[in-house]
């Protein structure tokens, strides 16, 4: 014969499986303080801060070299309307060396150009 088990009733009968549940869960049951907060939301608005972008990206310096390297006939468009056409020989920060056939080859200042193109 079975030993009688004896039954609980009310809230005694949840304990029982409550205290294991309990067990295995480990939960922060007090909550953090507000100095606790604003220090998190200091570090978050410290990541992001982007940092500024560079002075100068290469693009510029990239396009010249390979149109050097394939020796790209060019269209220089000066500020004045005139348009030269040619090969750029080498580049400077401010200036371009530009070979022209036939003609003489002209030192021709950056800020005096206003658009090239690709003849």
């Amino acid at each position: 014969m079975r030993p009688a088990q004896k039954t609980r009733t009310g809230p005694a009968r949840y304990f029982d499986n409550l205290e294991h549940a309990v067990e295995s869960v480990n939960r922060k049951l007090i909550r953090p303080s507000l100095n606790e907060i604003k220090d998190q939301m200091a570090g978050k608005r410290a990541q992001a801060k982007k940092t500024a972008p560079p002075d100068q990206t290469n693009a510029e310096n990239f396009y010249y070299m390979k149109q050097m390297q394939a020796k790209t006939p060019m269209v220089i468009v000066l500020k004045d309307g005139e348009t030269l056409h040619g090969v750029i020989e080498w580049y400077d920060k401010g200036c371009l060396k530009f070979n022209r056939e036939n003609e003489p080859n002209l030192l021709i200042f950056k800020s005096n150009i206003k658009y090239m193109y690709k003849a």
